[in-house]
């Protein structure tokens, strides 16, 4: 017999459950053999789009949502998100995680949760894969770098989950599901809550007056979204057990923290236990019901471990510690001489040559256009928006010489003995 290894325990909260219980184990299990769904699940023949398309009608082999994660998946956004940091930017590591997988590991675990329950998984997927394509370079010290100089000089706010129904919807006219959009903008993995009720919304003109509303008001409106679904639910919840985890493996790989840092004593190793302990209390909690929701128990140790990570690793990571104010101040100076370029007209800029001019060539066989010259500052948000991290640095160093101080080229091999080659 191969040797068996104990469950890991956590300290802070050993008496949350890893299996499912019997009785739902057993209805988890019928359900699979049976083909049976919810019936609070989004329906294929539900789906609601902005505009007609023969070429968005669904067939038996491609039903509606799965067209919703290609055409998300097949948008030169998406690929940016590979080189979008997570936590960590200064590092010459290529095993700590970017934001292209962050999507695909809440993509696997809302799709584990949403087959349990019996809800739509093509709707899950379309939902968790374009959660995060609004968000900046540098993570969340980025998104609200831009958003200072954005709302200064505006009155609106930047917040990524409103930009990344802008990317799908407008920038790139995907003609995505109502579903699939509220779902992305209603996922804001920063305010974590115990019961998530679904809302009412049922049209694209109450979503487009929800959106605008988070564009106008910020966070005053975005503490209120609530999904439209329960695949919206889902995903939401698996945002937060994706990152809360993870983070901590990318802490302790770019050498932040140690193993034995953590209250819960569990070290790296916590990343395996959230998976199997929340994804089963969310679905412990959620069966035949018609919200999603944890136990007590489970959302206290969420809010927890994602508190303990704010103060061992966000707050101390470079881009929140101690480069913050440059990395601030170069959002600033890009953001200002790009919209400068804008009032010139210098069709010689990035502005133009890398961002106006290809997405007006992307949505040409829409019948659609890039409504640029009406705003010139949510043109220059849609452009930092969309940058990678390496691709920020390199146009700040091309402008302003304080760049190249600030993310000196660094090598793989730095940390080899310098006699090795």
């Amino acid at each position: 017999m191969p040797a068996s290894h104990p469950l890991p325990i956590n300290r802070c909260s050993g008496e949350l459950a890893l299996e499912l219980s019997d009785d739902i184990a057993s209805q988890v299990q019928r359900n699979r053999a049976t083909g049976t769904t919810s019936p609070c699940a989004c329906p294929d023949e539900a789906v609601l789009r902005r505009d007609w398309r023969e070429r968005d009608l669904a067939t038996p082999g491609r039903p509606a949502f799965i067209r919703d994660a290609e055409k998300i998946m097949h948008i030169p956004a998406y690929n940016r998100l590979a080189g979008k940091t997570q936590v960590f930017s200064f590092h010459a590591n290529d095993d700590l995680s970017r934001r292209g997988l962050h999507v695909q590991l809440v993509c696997r675990i809302a799709r584990d949760i949403g087959r349990a329950l019996g809800l739509n998984e093509d709707l899950i997927e379309a939902i968790a894969l374009g959660h995060d394509i609004g968000h900046t370079p540098f993570g969340h010290a980025g998104e609200r770098f831009l958003n200072e100089v954005y709302h200064e000089r505006t009155g609106r706010w930047f917040f990524h989950n409103v930009h990344s129904v802008r990317v799908l919807d407008v920038l790139y006219g995907r003609n995505l599901s109502l579903q699939t959009l509220d779902g992305i903008i209603c996922h804001n993995g920063e305010f974590e809550q115990q019961v998530l009720q679904i809302s009412d919304i049922s049209s694209f003109s109450e979503f487009d007056a929800m959106v605008q509303d988070c564009w106008d008001r910020g966070n005053n409106a975005i503490v209120k979204l609530r999904p439209m679904t329960l695949e919206g639910c889902v995903v939401r919840l698996s945002d937060i057990v994706a990152y809360v985890g993870k983070d901590r493996q990318d802490a302790l790989c770019a050498g932040l923290v140690c193993e034995d840092d953590f209250d819960d004593g569990l070290g790296g190793a916590y990343n395996a236990w959230a998976l199997s302990a929340f994804s089963t209390d969310i679905i412990q909690n959620s069966m035949g019901k018609d919200h999603i929701q944890m136990s007590a128990a489970a959302f206290e140790e969420l809010r927890r471990a994602k508190r303990e990570n704010y103060e061992k690793i966000y707050l101390r990571s470079e881009v929140d510690g101690d480069r913050s104010e440059q990395v601030r101040v170069l959002f600033r100076r890009l953001y200002e001489r790009l919209l400068r370029d804008l009032e010139a007209g210098d069709e010689r800029s990035p502005i133009f040559v890398h961002h106006i001019e290809p997405l007006q060539t992307w949505l040409a066989p829409y019948d659609k256009h890039y409504e640029w010259e009406s705003d010139f500052d949510l043109c220059v948000v849609d452009f930092i928006a969309s940058m990678t991290d390496d691709y920020f640095i390199e146009i700040c160093e091309r402008l302003f010489s304080e760049a190249r101080k600030l993310a000196p080229r660094r090598s793989y091999l730095d940390e080899l003995s310098a006699d090795w080659c």
